[in-house]
C-alpha cells in the first residue's frame, strides 16, 4: 500500500455546509489509474466519520483531476459548525493520507 499523496496533490474548501476535494494526478498514467480506483464509494468510506450524506465525483481530464463533492461534511458550515476546520481546508491534506494499492508497473 502507498499514500495517495505519492500519486497526487489536492485542494479543498467549503461550499456552505458541503466541501469539495479536488485530487490532481502527477501524470496522465496516474490519472487513468485514479479514475478507475478512486471511486465515490472509496472516498465516501474514507470520510464516513464526517457524517456525509452523499458524495459525487466530477472529472476534469484536461488537468488530470477528480473533484469530489462531500455533502453535509462540515456540520453546518463556517458560521454554524463547532468543528476546528469549519471550511474543509484540511480535507485535501487528509485524502492524501489515504492508503491505496500501488498501480501496476508505472512509467517514470
Amino acid at each position: 500500500m502507498i499514500r495517495l499523496g505519492h500519486l497526487a496533490s489536492a485542494r479543498s474548501g467549503d461550499k456552505g455546509n458541503h466541501a469539495n476535494v479536488a485530487v490532481f494526478a502527477r501524470s496522465e498514467s496516474d490519472f487513468h489509474w485514479l479514475r478507475e480506483h478512486l471511486t465515490v464509494e472509496v472516498v465516501a468510506r474514507y470520510f464516513a466519520p464526517l457524517g456525509l450524506t452523499k458524495v459525487e465525483r466530477f472529472e476534469a481530464a484536461n488537468v488530470w483531476a477528480l473533484n469530489f463533492m462531500l455533502y453535509n461534511a462540515l456540520a453546518g458550515g463556517a458560521s454554524r459548525s463547532l468543528r476546528i476546520d469549519t471550511q474543509g481546508k484540511t480535507l485535501g491534506l487528509a485524502i492524501l493520507e489515504m492508503m491505496i494499492p500501488p498501480p501496476g508497473k508505472r512509467k517514470g
